[in-house]
């Protein structure tokens, strides 16, 4: 499969990272204490963690939870590994012609890059970029106009359903990763990043990798 683009934008957590581990692990440890009856979940994944501590807790707690999350997501960074395939296809993109927009602070974006031995791009888009977070377009239009671009000259790799709408939304093609997406209204969707390639502006996937 060959699609035309002049920028990618990946989702980090579940895309180019397996983090699984460290949110499991801090949002358990976070629940024991604000929260015991909550659990996070897929239906949270891609929303920036304030949004989801105004969610569960009121607005007198909010400072004091959504220090902690951060703390609590940053002490287990070093649980983070590269998806399947990551590695070899971002440490093979052109400079400057992809990013990553992520729902976490930037302080974890970096970190779980690091951990995860993938280079942090110049142009990260975090939390702290935008004001609405993922359904919400703003964090791929962000991701373009980092880039230079307009979101119709990029392609979006997204393993979460709220992710794939922003996606969507802002006017990008948008490529599914994972089960999770299957009946999103991604173009596509593949089960893993392994094999694909990106060269002169154009995106190569194999066949093989492509669940639908």
């Amino acid at each position: 499969m060959i699609f035309q683009a002049k920028g990618l934008l990946f989702d980090n957590d579940g895309v180019l990272v397996n983090s699984m581990g460290s949110v499991d692990g801090s949002w358990g440890k976070w629940a024991e204490i604000y929260a015991p009856d909550f659990q996070i979940d897929y239906s949270h994944h891609g929303r920036p963690a304030r949004d989801i501590v105004r969610s569960v807790l009121p607005e007198e707690l909010f400072d004091e939870a959504y220090a902690k999350i951060n703390q609590l997501e940053l002490d287990l960074t070093h649980l983070t590994s590269p998806m399947p395939g990551a590695t070899e296809l971002v440490t093979s993109l052109p400079a400057g012609q992809w990013t990553v927009v992520t729902s976490a602070s930037p302080e974890l974006a970096k970190g779980r890059l690091t951990a995860a031995g993938l280079p942090v791009p110049a142009k990260l888009v975090t939390a702290y970029d935008i004001e609405h977070g993922k359904p919400a377009p703003d964090p791929y239009l962000k991701g373009a106009e980092k880039l230079g671009l307009r979101a119709s000259e990029c392609i979006v790799f997204e393993d979460a359903p709220s992710g794939v709408k922003a996606g969507i939304a802002a006017g990008c093609r948008v490529i599914g990763i994972g089960e999770e997406v299957m009946e999103s209204h991604a173009e596509i969707v593949i089960g893993t990043l392994e094999g694909i390639s990106f060269s002169d502006n154009v995106l190569t996937i194999p066949e093989h990798i492509r669940l639908r």
